[in-house]
């Protein structure tokens, strides 16, 4: 496994590869690697096949993130995550630093972003504004620089995904962009880097979110439902634990990311919570 941390370098040996013809899957990340990220790895392999390269980027980007959010303490472990990585048959950890992917954004150097202008309004967008930005420019570069034929992205992050699908199509960058379910642990918790956070009392109810989730597929599975009226359910369901507040909570369709007024199966259900301190996401088609 090779460790590559210049840009120019990641984006030679992409080429090299690629004129070699051998097929290339990305999966990005910010670090702190758990079982969630390994089964993308996994699935990037199955789609470039044995003598393809998987290239596994750890970056935490400092433009999705707003300057009261937690890029500073956001959890990093490089020497554990090139562990994982190796033991998962990784060809390239690409570890670029803020010069590299943002040369002179310090002192005003630099001024390109890409911009998603509509499904990145709602939800995470409208509480994270400048975050979409960010992910969308980082992506985009990491598309230049790695070269891929296929992107893996985590379904946790199922906005993510569909803007970052609808760049791709925009831009007419020649990437497939594949999601991979969700992994969770035994009680439900979506596997996240963000769970490190919780103290045990915390843990103990961020399992909210998932019962939420769980409680609307049941209500939805009998009878369509008006979403505000299911909406004030949930929110009293999750206010009921006391270390929980509700961000937002929406009900979309899957594919244009607009709100619905009933909620009917095949109707995608989003959240954010914040447990303590901590923000947590998750999503489910109900």
């Amino acid at each position: 496994m090779q460790i590559v941390t210049p840009v120019a370098a990641m984006q030679r040996l992409a080429g090299k590869w690629r004129r070699a013809g051998a097929r290339i899957g990305l999966v990005p990340t910010m670090g702190y690697l758990h079982a969630g990220h390994l089964s993308l790895v996994q699935r990037a392999r199955q789609a470039v096949g044995a003598r393809g390269k998987v290239v596994v980027s750890i970056y935490v980007n400092p433009t999705q993130f707003a300057p009261t959010e937690d890029l500073a303490r956001y959890p990093r472990d490089l020497k554990r995550d090139l562990k994982l990585c190796r033991a998962a048959g990784v060809d390239v950890v690409f570890t670029p630093g803020d010069a590299g992917m943002y040369p002179g954004r310090v002192t005003g150097g630099y001024s390109t972003y890409v911009v998603e202008e509509k499904l990145g309004r709602m939800m995470e967008g409208a509480a994270r504004p400048a975050h979409f930005r960010g992910v969308t420019t980082v992506v985009a570069k990491l598309f230049n620089l790695v070269l891929p034929d296929v992107a893996v992205f985590g379904q946790k992050d199922f906005q993510q995904a569909a803007v970052v699908r609808r760049m791709v199509a925009d831009l007419n960058f020649p990437v497939k962009i594949i999601v991979a379910p969700t992994l969770r642990q035994p009680d439900g918790l979506a596997l996240s880097s963000r769970n490190k956070y919780l103290n045990p009392g915390q843990r103990g109810q961020a399992v909210i979110l998932f019962c939420a989730l769980q409680a609307a597929k049941k209500t939805v599975a009998k009878k369509s439902v008006s979403a505000a009226r299911l909406k004030q359910q949930l929110q009293k369901m999750i206010t009921a634990a006391p270390l929980a507040r509700l961000d937002y909570l929406e009900f979309f369709d899957p594919q244009t990311l607009e709100p619905v007024s009933k909620v009917t199966p095949g109707v995608h259900m989003a959240l954010a919570v914040y447990v303590g301190k901590t923000r947590l996401i998750d999503n489910a088609e109900l």
